[in-house]
């Protein structure tokens, strides 16, 4: 394994500090707005803007590397981010931060992409799988490290708002000293819903609504703990315990989906999520470690909802459409984390802080439905017909160019290019 990783550690370094950088921002901003006393809509609207410029990105990033090329497209896209990040604190105004997370969304997207295309050129068959699980590592680590990153100082003050832009500054270096050649231009991504639509619909809808729970539990997860009295550290740990959960549950729901049709596996998962958040609902006020409890089982079904999605849509798909139907349903799920922060923040606007796992519940339970209903409208394939669920990194911090790095995806030019069939 050191030989395989020793020539991507510049890369993995670069993006141990995005994502720390990332997970700070993530939780900072939201918590930060609450003790301004801004509204949940205003605060959703964060998390909306974002999810909607890294959408975007994905789309119009590889144009700029094309002309710029990948270690000046990724300087420039750091400092953004770190731009991004100090203006936040110059600026104390709802409307102006969600511009602000707007051009975070689009520089990370960019910067994932570019490390992503790099680490994609360094792979080789045998090395695939390793260095995919590497990658895994170290994004959900930084991710959940950075949450605590914000109770080393007040997040009235403009300290941690810094850190955050040292964070993004620090990517920088790695990957500025690094003597690995830079890779090949990235491909452009298209979208054919039709496609996608035909191969699964149980996938098309369920990663909308994946989506959905995501950008309801990232964005406003971090308000609703604001607002039950919570601690900074405790908040961090409200946050990281779901992610925790994702982690843990991933692997077992994926394990039983291999043996059974995934779309009941994708049912009871949906029940689970409705079960625990009709806890938080009633336990909103029990304090600090049921909270954790209750997040922790959300999370478990929040996160591992887009992988079981995914794994549904691979069944059908052929080996060669791997990387193009991921590619496609990744950017649906951008579009469910674009309505999720607005849908929890009106339900925490109309019933208050617990409106959060109202909306969790709903979504929840729509999935769970319409995977109930799609097993009376397609025969599941044998189960020795169908590939092996793969574990996933946290989706929030895919781009499409991540699927080429995926052990599943087949190592032909066809399946290495990220671009979708162009709709008709």
């Amino acid at each position: 394994m050191p030989v395989q990783i020793l020539p991507i550690v510049s890369l993995l370094l670069s993006t141990f500090f995005l994502m720390a950088g990332a997970g700070l921002m993530g939780i900072l901003l939201p918590v930060r707005g609450s003790i301004e006393g801004w509204s949940s809509y205003q605060i959703g609207a964060f998390g909306t803007s974002y999810a909607i410029a890294f959408t975007l990105g994905c789309f119009v990033m590889p144009l700029i590397v094309r002309r710029a090329g990948h270690v000046r497209s990724f300087s420039s896209l750091a400092a953004l981010l770190a731009i991004s990040i100090l203006l936040c604190a110059i600026v104390i105004n709802p409307v102006a931060w969600i511009f602000f997370r707007a051009l975070a969304g689009f520089a990370l997207a960019g910067t994932y992409m570019v490390v992503e295309s790099w680490l994609n050129e360094r792979v080789t068959n045998e090395s695939r799988g390793t260095i995919f699980s590497v990658y895994m590592i170290v994004t959900m680590a930084a991710m959940m490290g950075g949450q605590y990153v914000m109770p080393l100082s007040k997040p009235e003050l403009a300290i941690p708002f810094m850190l955050g832009a040292i964070l993004f500054a620090m990517a920088v270096i790695p990957t500025a000293l690094s003597q690995a050649p830079s890779p090949k231009p990235l491909t452009t991504v298209k979208i054919d819903l039709r496609l996608i639509f035909r191969n699964s619909p149980v996938a098309f809808f369920g990663v909308l609504l994946a989506g959905v729970l995501s950008g309801a539990w990232n964005n406003m997860a971090p308000v609703f703990g604001q607002k039950a009295g919570l601690s900074t550290t405790e908040i961090a740990t409200l946050v990281v315990a779901a992610m925790a959960g994702g982690i843990v549950f991933q692997v077992p729901l994926g394990r039983i989906s291999d043996k059974v049709d995934r779309r009941y596996v994708m049912s009871a998962a949906g029940l689970i999520g409705v079960a625990g958040a009709t806890a938080g609902v009633y336990l909103a006020d029990a304090g600090a470690v049921a909270l954790f409890v209750v997040a922790f089982v959300l999370g478990g079904i929040i996160y591992p909802t887009y992988s079981l999605a995914v794994a549904h849509a691979n069944d059908y798909a052929a080996d060669e459409d791997f990387v193009k139907i991921s590619s496609g349903l990744l950017i649906l799920y951008g579009v469910g984390t674009m309505i999720g922060p607005l849908y929890a923040a009106y339900l925490m606007e109309t019933f208050g802080p617990r409106g959060i796992f109202q909306s969790i519940g709903t979504a929840a339970a729509l999935y769970a439905a319409y995977a109930f209903y799609r097993t009376f409208r397609r025969v599941s394939l044998p189960a020795d017909e169908r590939p092996d669920f793969q574990t996933t990194p946290l989706a929030r911090t895919q781009t499409p160019t991540s699927f080429a790095l995926d052990p599943r995806a087949d190592v032909t030019p066809e399946a290495e290019e990220a671009e979708l069939l162009p709709s008709n």
